[in-house]
């Protein structure tokens, strides 16, 4: 077994306390993920375990005391950087803007964790009409509404519609309790805690109150033309093939459309085809369309998670 040593220097006991975490729980995460064993003792740290992964550790620990600095760090932040080091990636900032795309929002700054995250905020930026097909846990949905607010801020767009169809293993709106809204809200629950982060509750509630945000069900499109808006199809694999053409025909003058969705998680009825997996083959060799496809090594939640999406991909080969 393999030994390294190295030193923070000047390390300030606060900052150390907001990279461990509570009782080294961070550190912990590193050494699972990385199978290697860390002691600590102030800014000096002695690392075991397999020379190129006690290398990547001290990458990886450097990185954390400089987000540590400005930063609150959560387990969710620690897994985001051991992800981009475990891809590959060389720089030890995330503030060097070849590390990827930052998009600015009134409450944080949001980072891309892979070369297909870039790719599809790129393809969002360039094309009228994107689609990001891929699992769960990607970031498809949350850099959309990203994007979205983005493009509100810099004026390109008058409004945000953020659309999902209400299909979630065979409920129907119907058969929910309360009253409207409180029967649509559970299916757009997703795109309100991704607004909510990045605006801020107060905004957010401005904003659909002055009818700048929209949050509605598939089956509320029918019928309308948005002009200068950008939206947002979640969950599009639950769309049927008339569904999805009619929501693509909604696009207006300077509209801007993304669509998102996992053709391996179909809930529809087994005699109903997928509308997002009719479309692709449909769209494919249109100009001003982008298709990003992520996989299970895209998955920026837990590491479980990954496995599990893996586990799948291959189980269906």
């Amino acid at each position: 077994m393999n030994t390294k040593e190295f030193e923070i220097e000047s390390a300030k006991n606060n900052i150390l306390a907001n990279m461990l975490g509570i009782f080294d729980k961070h550190l912990r995460i590193i050494e699972h993920e990385l199978e290697v064993e860390i002691k600590t003792r102030g800014g000096f740290f002695l690392l075991s375990g397999k020379q190129d992964n006690l290398n990547m550790v001290e990458e990886v620990i450097r990185e954390l005391y400089v987000l540590a600095e400005n930063d609150h760090l959560s387990h969710e932040k620690v897994h985001l950087v051991l992800r981009k080091f475990m891809l590959g990636a060389t720089s030890k900032k995330t503030t060097n803007q070849e590390n990827g795309i930052f998009i600015d929002t009134p409450n944080k700054e949001i980072h891309t964790q892979n070369k297909n995250q870039i790719e599809y905020i790129q393809a969002i930026r360039k094309n009228d009409l994107s689609f990001g097909i891929g699992p769960a846990g990607t970031g498809k949905t949350y850099l959309a509404v990203a994007t979205a607010i983005e493009a509100l801020q810099k004026q390109t767009v008058k409004k945000i519609v953020l659309v999902r169809p209400a299909v979630e293993a065979g409920e129907r709106l119907g058969f929910l309790p309360g009253d409207l809204s409180q029967k649509v809200d559970p299916y757009l629950r997703p795109m309100y805690d991704a607004l909510y982060e990045m605006l801020g509750f107060d905004q957010v509630m401005n904003l659909i109150e002055r009818k700048s945000i929209e949050l509605a069900p598939l089956a509320f499109m029918r019928g309308r033309s948005l002009n200068e808006s950008f939206i947002i199809l979640d969950e599009a694999q639950n769309t049927t093939i008339e569904q999805m053409k009619m929501f693509l025909t909604r696009m207006g003058f300077g509209s801007k459309s993304v669509v998102n969705g996992d053709i391996t998680q179909i809930d529809l009825p087994s005699e109903k085809e997928s509308g997002l997996k009719h479309v692709l083959g449909i769209i494919k060799h249109l100009k001003n369309v982008g298709i990003v496809n992520f996989n299970h090594k895209d998955v920026i939640r837990h590491r479980i998670v990954q496995d599990i999406v893996e586990a799948y991909e291959k189980h269906k080969k």
